[in-house]
């Protein structure tokens, strides 16, 4: 499992701790992941994926994982969440042709 949001595809970052002498090392900047379930109320389901906090509160601020995953562009989504957005596509358009 890598070290990488699932819906906004926030990763690891690398940079140097410098010292008051100024030596270098090198460091790693590890984003603050959680595990969480998010309701799809298109899918009707739970699902559960590992993101950032600072996705959970995109998340919120938008109005749910549904409209998050509708308003944002697909090329701006990572793999795992396009496969998401085109299962919550599909389902509003077979209601939409149904209703």
């Amino acid at each position: 499992m890598s070290r990488m949001c699932e819906l906004t595809g926030k990763r690891v970052l690398t940079g140097n701790n410098v010292s008051h002498a100024n030596n270098k090392t090198r460091r790693r900047f590890l984003p603050n992941l959680q595990e969480a379930s998010l309701m799809s109320d298109i899918l009707g389901r739970t699902v559960r994926i590992r993101l950032s906090t600072r996705a959970l509160s995109t998340i919120e601020h938008k109005g749910g994982l549904d409209a998050f995953l509708l308003g944002t562009p697909t090329r701006r989504l990572p793999e795992e969440a396009r496969v998401l957005k085109r299962q919550v596509e599909r389902i509003r358009a077979a209601g939409a042709a149904a209703g």
